[in-house]
């Protein structure tokens, strides 16, 4: 089959029941969902039941790139895996979002994603490598962590090969399961539990480098060469800076990427290395603070014990909490869970808790099907112990009332498009030198981006719907491209007289790989396409529409009280002025107004929340609107 410009042209189904592989064309889905999300949200769509479960042969794991993949420099080479989830308390489509190298691999291999579908009856890893697809025998491999995974899986088969595994967590379908890749990049959303269900242990490539064929080099070229020069990189937010530095620290960009962000390996004394950033290089850190009174290794052993057996930090995290409140109100003791509650912070405690729940021994088992499930055992004292804290709460930004309630999971590239930005923007209020993002600068981005000034004004809700759907529609398109969430949307540019960014320029690099002549209103189209896509999906899995777009009873209901990097809690206010919103709520009656809104823009109806088949029609979504249709899950158009 033909290289297309951008893309491969080929997809790869794996028929695990069968043993069998089969290939389709990629243009089948390209033109109206571009790739990434948006294509394997359509696969998903026209091939998952929703009365399938997680874990059911019928179920889909989808490996996906955009057609950015393996070209160096734009950030581009990111990949999605895609399936029903056993996240939530009812199975779901779910997402994550990877980095490292394996997706530019993949996209060397000759390939723009990969299906699975049904069950092996032994554990087997897929082999691509000299254009030969080959089903191999991973039962020697089965229990093993998913970094030693790796490490034989090199050994055996070359240390240029390329790598995405799964530990013991994965296999004995823990529900927070992830999915390792080279360069410790991970993958959450539950993913890693069906992936271990389908007995699937690995997937390995060696494919060499390849030079991806695009419509206008030489344009192209001057767009990159313009990325080079924006001065892009490690930003302080909340005034403090989150990048792990030192002698123990190395950069580590993700294939072809400039490595200007926050992505770094680090080198503990006992030789350990891997990546240590973002949420989880700080997840157990305060804890481990606690228990040592000084700064150790243990925080990066504790990442790194999470990537051997599989599970996501951000839930461990979470569960950490939960488990320390009750402890302390009394609800549980150390006999109840087997775990050394005494010692919360310390490698004893998190190795005990990891290798529990990755086994489901004990305890662990229970706290395995995830944290509302294990609460419930306790009763309303239980579930009362668990509290919703998030960096981005909106309760400190109120446009992120309107991100959370429509996705299956943590939304975090929409939320950090606002979050981000005003992080930055608080270390200028705190006098940060060198901080650019000014409250001129903010209403800049805001007019640009967020369809007006009044988005950056955190003292009302005005202006927040139109803003959530842009920065929805944006990032749906930047998760269908798959570009890195460091590097898009270029909403500032530190070494500009302005300071602000500009939001055509995912379409002018598309329009210069693909050859077709996208401006940025058409591309985010396809972006507002994804979402209307994903927004069916949900709701022939059970989502209501507007009982079900709602928030955590407790951002309602208790006022906000610190942040875990900023306890003034600043925001910017009427004119730019500085405020705290300590103490705030999302107060019911404005979200309710809010949505009102947010759902008129959309073009849905407003008193369900559901979609309107004239909607789905113009986003030239008719099958989608047939299927709904069939089961009654459709507005009547006015």
């Amino acid at each position: 089959m033909a290289q297309q410009y951008g893309y491969a042209g080929r997809m790869l189904r794996v028929d695990l029941t069968a043993a069998s592989t089969a290939e389709v064309s990629t243009s089948d889905y390209a033109g109206r969902f571009l790739g990434g999300r948006g294509i394997a949200a359509k696969i998903y769509w026209d091939e998952v039941s929703p009365e399938a479960q997680a874990f059911d042969e019928g179920n889909r794991l989808i490996f996906a790139l955009g057609p950015l993949a393996g070209i160096p420099l734009l950030g581009g080479s990111r990949w999605g895996v895609f399936g029903k989830s056993p996240l939530s308390l009812s199975d779901r489509f779910c997402y994550s979002n990877l980095g490292g190298q394996w997706g530019a691999a993949l996209k060397f291999a000759g390939y723009d994603g990969l299906v699975f579908h049904g069950k092996s009856d032994r554990p087997v890893y897929l082999f691509l490598h000299d254009g030969i697809v080959d089903i191999k025998d991973a039962s020697p491999l089965w229990g093993k962590g998913a970094r030693q995974t790796r490490d034989v899986l090199k050994h055996e088969l070359g240390k240029e090969a390329r790598v995405v595994t799964i530990g013991p967590a994965g296999e004995n379908r823990v529900t927070t399961a992830t999915l390792l890749a080279d360069g410790d990049a991970s993958g959450s959303g539950g993913l890693g539990a069906v992936m271990g269900s389908k007995r699937l242990k690995a997937i390995v490539i060696k494919s060499g480098k390849k030079e991806i064929r695009v419509a206008e080099p030489e344009r192209l070229r001057n767009i990159t060469d313009t990325l080079r020069g924006l001065g892009r990189g490690n930003v302080l937010v909340w005034g403090m800076d989150f990048m792990a530095q030192g002698q123990k620290t190395k950069k580590a960009p993700c294939y072809g990427c400039l490595g200007n962000c926050v992505r770094v390996n680090y080198v503990a004394d006992n030789g350990l290395k891997g990546k240590f950033m973002c949420q989880s290089r700080f997840f157990y850190l305060p804890m481990a603070l606690e228990f040592y009174l000084e700064e150790n290794d243990v925080p990066f052993h504790a990442t790194k014990l999470c990537d051997e057996f599989g599970l996501d930090t951000w839930a461990l995290q979470s569960t950490i909490e939960w488990l320390v409140r009750c402890y302390r109100a009394g609800i549980l003791s150390e006999e109840d869970v087997g775990l050394p509650m005494s010692k919360v912070g310390s490698l004893e405690f998190i190795e005990t808790l990891v290798k529990s729940i990755s086994r489901r021994e004990g305890f662990g088992d229970v706290l395995a099907g995830g944290l509302e499930r294990a609460a419930q055992t306790f009763g309303e004292k239980g579930m009362l112990q668990i509290k919703h804290t998030n960096p981005y709460d909106p309760r400190l930004y109120i446009t992120n009332a309107l991100l959370f309630p429509f996705e299956p999971r943590e939304p975090i590239q929409q939320i950090h498009e606002v979050g981000l930005t005003l992080a930055q923007w608080a270390s200028w209020a705190k006098g940060v030198e060198g901080a650019h993002i000014s409250s001129e600068v903010l209403r800049g981005i805001a007019r640009r981006f967020w369809g007006g000034e009044a988005a950056a004004d955190f003292s009302t809700c005005e202006g927040k719907a139109l803003a959530a759907k842009k920065i929805q529609d944006r990032q749906y398109v930047k998760e269908s491209l798959m570009l890195c969430d460091w590097m898009f949307p270029l909403l500032d540019i530190p070494n500009s007289e302005d300071h602000i960014g500009d939001p055509a320029l995912e379409s002018k690099i598309v329009s210069a790989v693909l050859g077709n002549d996208l401006d940025e209103a058409s591309l985010n189209r396809i972006g507002e396409r994804v979402l209307n896509l994903q927004r069916a999906i949900l709701a022939r899995e059970g989502h209501r529409g507007r009982p079900d777009d709602r928030l955590p009873d407790e951002w309602h209901t208790s006022p906000l009280e610190t942040h875990v990097a900023d306890p003034d809690c600043l925001a910017p206010g009427k004119n730019g002025e500085p405020i705290s919103r300590v103490g705030a709520v999302v107060e019911r009656q404005a979200f309710e107004r809010m949505k009102d809104e947010y759902y008129q823009l959309r073009g849905w109806d407003v008193a369900t929340g559901r979609q309107t088949e004239e909607k789905l029609r113009e986003m030239q979504l008719d099958d989608i609107a047939h299927g709904l249709r069939q089961r009654g899950l459709i507005a009547a158009s006015s």
